[in-house]
């Protein structure tokens, strides 16, 4: 049997312009490489870090969203201050549940007590309110802190949950339930 082994000097003859001779061409020996092997492929370079957005009062603003519910969120440092539609948390969102969701992304970011919050939220109820009250703090502590967006968006927290109510269609009790059916 032949030998087929080829080198890059052998695949130079195959192209019209020369290679050019390294000391690993002219190597019979395969040398050890020193670089730590990664067995998950090739390492992506980290992303490039996204600008703070402020305004000129020095706040960070950004709107959320669920179901019919839009909330406009300011964000500022401050003692942890959250006030919504002029009244505190606890009085607009008398359900501890309903704070809970709100205060999920301070938890996740590690910042409870460190930011004030200021929004105003319309349409829908106080569940998907809470909702877009959380969409949009996570949206503007991402815009205050670019550092954030990662536990913030692994958190699933900056995607908007889409999920609302299907429509009710037209000869049935509800978007499906159909009207009880008499046989006599």
């Amino acid at each position: 049997m032949s030998d087929n082994r080829q080198s890059l000097a052998d695949l130079a003859g195959l192209t019209n312009t020369p290679a050019p001779v390294t000391q690993a061409a002219t190597d019979t020996v395969p040398t050890e490489v020193s670089a730590p092997v990664n067995n998950s492929g090739p390492v992506p370079e980290p992303m490039p870090l996204r600008e703070q957005i402020l305004d000129k009062f020095g706040r960070a603003y950004a709107t959320g969203r669920r179901k019919d519910a839009v909330a406009r969120v300011w964000i500022k440092p401050g003692t942890g201050k959250i006030m919504i539609n002029g009244r505190d948390q606890e009085v607009y969102f008398a359900r501890p549940t309903l704070r809970l969701v709100i205060n999920q992304v301070f938890g996740v970011t590690e910042r409870e007590g460190q930011y004030d919050v200021n929004c105003t939220v319309k349409g829908g109820g106080l569940s998907g309110q809470a909702g877009a009250v959380k969409h949009g703090i996570s949206q503007a502590i991402t815009k205050f802190e670019p550092i954030l967006r990662a536990p913030v968006k692994a958190a699933g927290f900056l995607t908007r949950d889409s999920r609302t109510v299907e429509r009710k269609k037209y000869g049935r009790a509800k978007a499906r339930r159909s009207f009880q059916f008499s046989k006599r």
